[in-house]
Order: C-alpha cells, then structure tokens, then sequence
C-alpha cells in the first residue's frame, strides 16, 4: 500500500472513527485529557504502520485497541500516585461492565457528558467540537468567530475546570435529559453548520461526514425525546438544509447561491420529512423555540418553486419572531436580507449597515452588503465590500463565488 493510500484511509478512519474512540477511553479511564491524547497517538501510529503493515480488517477496533494500550502505557508512567492505580484497573478485562444507562450510542453519550452544566455554555459546546466532533481548534475558533488561541484557551480551561472539580463522566439518567439538551442542542448545529459550509481553506467546501453525523445523532436524540419540539426542529432544520446540498457546488468548485440553483436536483424525500416535521410541531399549538422557527423559515424556501416564488413576507415574520429569542446581530443580519427582498434592497442595505460595528470581522456581513451595493449600481462601494469578503472567507468555493461575483462588475 501506498504511503497516500494510507493517509487516506487514516483520514477516513479519523473521520469514521474519532469520537467513538475518544469516547469509549473516556468511560473506561474517566479522563479527557489520557483519551484525546491516546486516541491522537493511536492515529499517528496508524499513519506510521499502515503503510507497511496495510490498513486492517476492522480500523476502529485496532485505533481502540493501539488507544487503550497507550493509554495504559501513560497511566503506568504515572503510577506513583494511587488514583492512577485505580485508573488503570478499569482496563481489566475481568471489570463489571457500566451500568446501562439512557443513552446507549457513545458518541452521542459523549456529547451529554462533555455538555456538564458546570462548564459554562461555549466551553461546553466548544469542548465537544472537539472531542465529538473531530473539528480541530481552527474550525472551532472560526465557528465562535473568535480568535484561535483563545479558543484553545477555552478548550484548555475547561478540561482543567473538569479534572479539578472532578466533574463525574456518567451517563446522564432520563430525568437529567432536558436540562442537558440545550447544549447538545447547540452543539449538533455547529457541527452541522461546519459540515454545511466547511471553514476550513484546505477542506472540502462540503463536508458531508460532518452534516451526516449531525443527523444522525440528531435521530437518535429524537428518538429519547420524542416530546421535546426544539430536537424536532432542529433534525428538521438539518433535513431541509441538506437537502439543497446537490445544488450548493458547481462542477467547477463554486459556491451556488440559492436564487441561482437548480431545484430540480434537491432531495424530495428529506424535503418531505423536514416539512412533515414542522407541520407537527406547529400542530401542537406550542410556542416555537429557536430551531423551530429556523426550520419554518427553511420551509418556506423549500416549498417556493422557483426563488420568485418564496413568500419573503412570511420569511420576515418569522425572522421577527426569532429576534425576539434571539437578538444576535447574525440574526438581524439574515432578517435585513429578507426585508430587501420585501421592501427593496436600499430598506435592506439601511438594516445591514447598522450592523457594521458588531459584524465587522464577519464575512457574510460584508458579502451581503456587497450585493445589495450591487443591486443598486454603487459598483465602486460593491467592489469594495466584495474585496472585505474575499480577504475574511474561509472555503474555498465561496471564495470562488465571491471573486466570480465581483469580477461581473467589471
């Protein structure tokens, strides 16, 4: 084989394999810490030996196992202290086996112990990325739209905060289950949204591993909360969105815009359920919750026909009722687009330069002020706008569009 060949299979297995591998060294050794380094050694030890030895029948179980070992390996090294004694008794053989709990897949109950309501929100969203979802600090930092050292701050400070108060990895009880969603909650849409539209220069544009595994932690979370309306709206929002993805990229690399793409290659199937999803939980009769709302406003994109079909108005009544829950400036941001297809793209632009100071370091921000300078024939001021955008985004298919865009200008 090949040393290409290998590589490319180890990063199909980290891709496959990462966060079950983290997951199953954390329950078994109780330390975040010995199990990302262990799963990271047993990876670089893969790219080492594959290469002669070839990939093996099962990657997953022999990255575990060459893990495990090597997790065993530090704990021995660390020996003189009792505790790691009791540590390294897990890895019998011979142990009772965990309890069953509520949650039965590890990476998802990897997701619930890493979101301990003793970390603070983004630490705990922030910390699964990274352990769950296999996003490296980079992606993470550009998905918090913060600075990548600090957010290796971030991830660092909450591993310490969970070693020194002994934060217990357990599978959380179904009583404990809602009070732990809104985390895990947030995590699957970053994961989803990294996927969606990977930031990262040198990855694809679209990452389809990451948005698949979304969904189908997202199911199964369902699955254990049939009841709760925001995991409903939120694999319907997921649905919607991937459902467009055929339509997103053209042969050539070029991020699609939506009023540009082909709605006859959009997947009629997960259209359908992400609909049929929305039309239940509307039939509730209950106050929607954020994911909700994103998944109605998709909706209504998806059942317009052609783009001069979409009913803008109830878009913008939609929007209207999520700046209420949430009143972040991408928020404003995504309604001021929708108001300048309703009332004209100067009522828009009016909306989007009022969020300049909060959004300045935000591509979209400066690619939607391009267009709408556009669509009113500023063409030096689009051109400009244009440039901001080009220098601040990350994929390279939207890089692509945007520089194809401007270039139109002349």
């Amino acid at each position: 084989m090949s040393v290409v060949d290998a590589r490319e299979a180890v990063a199909r297995a980290h891709r496959a394999e990462w966060a079950r591998v983290v997951a199953t060294l954390t329950r078994r050794f109780g330390d975040l810490d010995v199990a990302e380094e262990a799963a990271a050694e047993a990876f670089a030890t893969a790219v080492e030996r594959w290469p002669s030895d070839g990939v093996p029948p099962s990657p997953g179980a022999w990255l575990t196992t060459t893990a495990t070992r090597k997790a065993i390996d530090r704990l021995r090294r660390e020996s003189k202290r009792d505790d790691k004694h009791k540590e390294a008794r897990l890895v019998h053989d011979d142990d009772p086996p965990e309890p069953a709990g509520a949650l039965e897949d590890e990476r998802l109950r990897l997701i619930f112990t890493c979101c301990h309501p003793a970390l603070a929100l983004d630490s705990r969203v922030a910390l699964t990325l990274r352990l769950v979802g296999g996003l490296t600090v980079p992606e993470i930092a550009r998905a918090f739209l913060v600075q990548e050292t600090a957010m290796g701050r971030r991830i660092t400070r909450a591993k310490a905060k969970i070693k020194a108060a002994r934060i217990p990895y357990r599978v959380p009880s179904a009583a404990d289950l809602p009070a732990r969603v809104s985390g895990v909650l947030t995590v699957l849409f970053l994961v989803f949204n990294e996927g969606y539209l990977a930031t990262g220069p040198g990855t694809d544009p679209v990452r389809q591993d990451l948005t698949a595994e979304a969904i189908r932690l997202t199911r199964l979370l369902r699955a254990l909360l049939p009841e709760d309306g925001e995991v409903a709206g939120l694999l319907a929002l997921m649905l919607l969105t991937e459902a467009r993805r055929a339509a997103r990229v053209s042969p050539g690399g070029d991020l699609i815009a939506l009023d540009e793409q082909d709605r006859g290659t959009w997947d009629a199937a997960l259209i359908a359920e992400g609909h049929r999803l929305v039309r239940e939980r509307l039939a509730t009769g209950q106050a929607p919750g954020r994911y909700q709302i994103l998944a109605a406003i998709n909706a209504v994109h998806t059942s317009a026909r052609d783009f001069r079909d979409t009913d803008w108005s109830q878009i913008v009544a939609l929007y209207d009722q999520l700046v209420r829950l949430d009143p972040s400036p991408v928020v404003a941001l995504n309604r001021a687009i929708a108001v300048a297809e309703l009332e004209g793209p100067a009522v828009g632009l009016a909306a989007v330069d009022g969020l300049g100071d909060k959004l300045a370091g935000y591509h979209p921000y400066h690619a939607t002020r391009a267009e709408l300078l556009r669509r009113l024939d500023r063409v030096d001021e689009s051109r400009a706008a244009y440039d901001k955008a080009i220098e601040l985004a990350g994929n390279t298919a939207e890089t692509a569009h945007l520089t194809r865009r401007r270039d139109q200008l002349g």
